[in-house]
């Protein structure tokens, strides 16, 4: 019995065993499974070494097999997702990286967090991640794919735009449990926000790192504003009027002025004074509507808003005087006028975009004031060759209230002829000395004055005419004025001076004393919040470079204190001699003199000779145009130094070369040239009567060397013929006459046009059937 007994337990724990055996293989199998199922190079297919290269080769034929709109396998979706998440990770490096060490697929998950590390480098077949254990993961919405952001995209767009209007974002990761509460509420908000102008960004802190390091955001969830350029924490319980009320503390406290019947014809009034146009919104509400605020924030450098609240008695006389239906909300904008206003909208249910057009379309006044370069860029843009010319007609006054009529009266001038092409504006001289000498030519100016001006650079070129006689404001000043402006739609050409424009002073920008109070008291709120939520990590730098201010302070009064009297006393230098001060002051000055400093307006111009000859002309590239300057030895200094000021602005294209001839060395190559354009053949014997090389001084040529044809600029003459013949490609025999009355300055006035016009491609072609050979004639002699 005992040997039965002692068998039937043996044969027992036999198959205690054997089952235990199936199940440990059972349970290796799984988690073999479990772990090629989830391994990224296992599905995609690849080895643990394959290059970049291989693995997207790998996931674009496997995303064309799985897409579930081409298989109709009912697994294909889940096999697409597969597919996906494991090119994401395989193909960001540090993603890859933790992989291969931890096993880890989540940027967001801290390495010491990690449930299968000594497991998996016990067997790199066999471990254990979040999802073996099921693990509920936040998942992102299709709908909120739009609004991720990436760090380029922040700095580049996001940044600029929170000028405009204010930015709210989510911050959040794959495996945030408390994501998944928030998320209903966060929908709600964004619903309501976004179609009133609020941006919505969302930021992963496992797929971006750098962007949520630079808002400095290090746990998910995180609600962010950015306004103006500047990251602010939404610190509050995550309820929808909550964040609605930090949208609105976002923005700056006094947008919207509140009107009453007190106020509002100081309000109205004051256009001058801030030369912005005024908007008046009437609402049954008592506070501002959100809607408002961000408009109001939108287009706050161009206009000023205010807002009357129809529910009270203090607006009373208001409605009346301008018959204001208390039923819906009304907008009225007013500019010069204080009494009509120009536009007016009524409507319920007031959309984003129907008070955007309405603000838009008159953000100027009938005749603004230039304040800045900005507005004046705005105003009086650059001429661009696609589009059609606009035109600026500037009043040049002052402040004094001997200037109010005449002011008026150009007012009245510019309502009654306001057209597309034309832009009135007005400047005070004594705010705008540089802009104002500048097209005065430095002539001080007792009366106002009228200047008509094209923008033709973004260096501040401009074409010019002053109207004669200046600007009273009598009916013949208006009818003058207006025969003119016909005369310059009829022909481009009437204007005929030009200049270069400084840049305009800001007259709207605040002292350096109150922007730097300004900054002071934003960092001191800064910190008193990143003090009260204890945000250490960005609080670090702060507290480092106070404690290194104070050790500094500190050891300098202590080492002052340990040392000795006698050390810190200054020696008193030797009085010189009065005649060797002078002498030094003498010898300091003539230094200063002749040690100035170089002119910065120059290009770099090429001298054209036989060496250059082949490169810069002959075998010149296709599509490049080398411009030429005929000059002499005598000439050299005063027509480079002029050519350079003409051509600069154009410096700046790679397809344009500037090279100078000098016409003492080939005297002959100009006459053979322009024999070509005559004769069609070149000549090979020079007559001994030939025209003296003085005759091509100051002649300039654009020539293409591959095409074989020029373009011919002919200096200006200014004796007794007084006409512009720079755009005339013609060759007269006449010119050795008439080219000794030439001023050598002056030569080269009217290239900067001609500049234009080649740019443009309106000038002449001549054709050539081959270039001339370049010959040194000096060394005939």
């Amino acid at each position: 019995m005992k040997i039965m007994r002692v068998w039937r337990t043996s044969r027992q724990s036999g198959k205690c065993a054997a089952f235990l055996a199936i199940f440990m293989l059972i349970l290796s199998a799984e988690l073999v499974k479990t772990a090629s199922e989830y391994d990224p190079y296992y599905t995609l297919g690849v080895s643990r070494s394959a290059s970049q290269a291989e693995i997207k080769r790998a996931y674009k034929r496997l995303a064309r097999e799985w897409h579930p709109d081409k298989n109709k396998d009912p697994n294909a979706e889940d096999m697409f997702i597969r597919i996906s998440k494991s090119y994401e990770i395989l193909s960001n490096e540090e993603r890859r990286s933790n992989f291969d060490r931890f096993g880890q697929k989540d940027e967001n998950q801290h390495f010491g967090q990690s449930q299968h590390h000594g497991f998996r480098s016990f067997h790199s077949s066999f471990y254990f991640d979040e999802s073996f254990f099921h693990f509920p993961r936040y998942p992102l919405d299709f709908s909120d794919s739009k609004y991720m952001l990436r760090l380029a995209q922040f700095n580049n767009e996001v940044l600029p735009d929170s000028h405009k209007r204010p930015y709210l974002i989510k911050v959040t990761s794959e495996w945030c449990f408390a994501c998944i509460h928030i998320e209903p509420v966060w929908k709600e908000t964004v619903q309501e926000l976004e179609p009133l102008g609020v941006g919505i960004g969302i930021v992963d802190l496992g797929f971006d790192r750098a962007l949520a390091k630079q808002l400095g955001a290090y746990r998910a969830p995180s609600i962010i504003g950015v306004v103006n350029g500047k990251v602010t924490f939404f610190h509050q319980a995550v309820v929808r009027e909550f964040l609605r009320q930090f949208v609105e503390d976002l923005l700056p406290q006094k947008l919207v002025m509140k009107i009453t019947d007190d106020n509002y014809m100081a309000f109205l009034e004051n256009w001058h004074v801030e030369n912005k146009p005024r908007v008046l919104l009437f609402d049954q509400v008592p506070i501002v509507p959100l809607l408002y605020k961000l408009t109001a924030f939108a287009f706050r450098d161009y206009v000023r808003f205010g807002f009357v609240d129809q529910s009270g008695t203090s607006s009373t006389r208001l409605l009346l005087q301008f018959n204001i239906n208390t039923y819906a909300p009304t907008m009225l904008l007013f500019k010069e006028d204080t009494v009509k206003p120009v536009d007016i909208i009524q409507a319920r249910g007031m959309k984003r975009q129907m008070m955007n057009e309405f603000v838009s379309n008159n953000k100027f006044l009938q005749v603004p004031r230039l304040v800045s370069q900005q507005l004046f860029d705005e105003l009086c843009p650059v001429k661009q060759f696609h589009r059609r010319r606009k035109y600026c007609v500037l009043l040049i006054t002052g402040d004094d209230p001997a200037y109010l009529a005449a002011n008026k009266a150009f007012l009245d001038f510019a309502s009654a002829n306001s057209k597309d092409v034309l832009r009135f504006a007005y400047v005070y001289q004594r705010q705008q000395q540089p802009l104002c000498q500048a097209l005065l030519q430095n002539q001080g100016a007792h009366s106002a004055q009228v200047v008509i001006l094209e923008r033709r650079s973004q260096t501040g070129k401009v074409l010019y005419r002053s109207v004669s006689g200046g600007w009273n404001g009598s009916e013949e000043d208006k009818y003058h004025l207006h025969e003119q402006l016909e005369l310059l739609q009829k022909d481009p050409t009437y204007l005929t001076s030009d200049a270069t424009l400084p840049e305009l002073n800001n007259e709207m920008a605040p002292i350096f004393i109150i922007r730097w109070m300004n900054a002071a008291y934003d960092y001191m709120l800064q910190i008193y919040d990143d003090l009260l939520y204890s945000n250490w990590r960005e609080m670090m730098p702060i507290l480092s470079l106070i404690f290194s201010a104070l050790f500094i302070v500190f050891g300098t009064v202590i080492i002052q204190a340990f040392s000795e009297p006698g050390e810190s006393k200054p020696q008193k230098p030797k009085p010189k001699p009065k005649e060797q001060t002078r002498t030094e002051d003498d010898a300091s000055s003539r230094a200063s003199t002749f040690s100035r400093p170089p002119k910065k307006d120059f290009v770099e111009v090429t001298e054209l000779t036989g060496i250059t000859y082949t490169s810069n002309l002959v075998k010149l590239r296709p599509g490049h145009i080398n411009v030429l300057l005929v000059l002499t030895n005598a000439s050299k200094s005063a027509l480079l130094r002029k050519f350079a000021k003409e051509v600069f602005s154009f410096s700046g294209s790679e397809t344009l070369h500037f090279s100078f001839l000098n016409a003492d060395k080939h005297r002959h190559w100009m006459s053979s040239l322009l024999r070509l354009d005559r004769d069609g053949a070149q000549s090979q014997s020079h007559s001994d009567d030939e025209e003296e090389s003085s005759n091509y001084m100051g002649y300039v040529l654009a020539l293409n060397g591959h095409k074989k044809y020029f373009c011919l600029f002919r200096p200006v003459f200014t004796g007794d013929d007084g006409s512009d013949s720079s755009s005339d490609t013609s060759f007269s025999s006449d010119s050795s006459s008439r080219a000794t009355s030439i001023e050598v300055h002056h030569k080269l006035d009217r290239l900067g046009l001609w500049m234009e016009r080649l740019m443009e491609g309106t000038l002449p072609r001549i054709r050539v059937p081959a270039w001339p050979t370049l010959f040194d004639d000096t060394a005939e002699g």
